[in-house]
């Protein structure tokens, strides 16, 4: 595996790590604008070519979930519509709508922080992602997860 080094003083970091924190970041631009903090980017050779966080409830649209506006960045960054070369971070496990996208846009793999034991693809069909995508989950999962349910108990005081 290739490690990241940042200088002396920051300890190296895998590429997973460094560029879910990048998915991190969009996920905390979601909390601020009072969105259900999940984020997503597309790596492609290790370039962003796709950023993107929650903006369901700014749009009024339930199908804008930080990983459709990552992947629609994506494509419009590449000038064609398939993936296969490239890496969708997200803090959360994909629902199956955004698994579901994925496929339809050949992602070559999807790397996720927390698992959604209750709308995750993976509880509800494994299948659903392109057969050559390659599915990796929990990396940075407690940071992702807190994200999340600190949002929620907010929202239920």
């Amino acid at each position: 595996m290739r490690y990241i080094t940042f200088g002396d003083e920051q300890p190296a970091i895998s590429p997973d790590e460094f560029f879910m924190n990048e998915a991190l970041k969009e996920a905390r631009q979601a909390l601020k604008e009072d969105e259900i903090p999940i984020g997503a980017v597309v790596v492609c050779k290790g370039q962003i070519i796709g950023r993107g966080h929650n903006l369901t409830e700014r749009l009024n649209d339930v199908t804008a979930h930080a990983e459709m506006q990552a992947l629609t960045a994506a494509v419009n960054s590449m000038g064609g519509k398939y993936l296969p070369e490239c890496t969708l971070y997200v803090t959360m496990e994909p629902c199956v709508m955004c698994a579901g996208a994925s496929y339809w846009f050949q992602i070559g793999r999807i790397v996720f922080g927390a698992y959604d034991t209750q709308r995750g693809f993976g509880r509800l069909n494994q299948s659903i992602t392109h057969p050559k995508t390659l599915v990796t989950g929990g990396i940075n999962e407690n940071e992702c997860s807190q994200l999340v349910k600190d949002f929620f108990k907010g929202k239920r005081k």
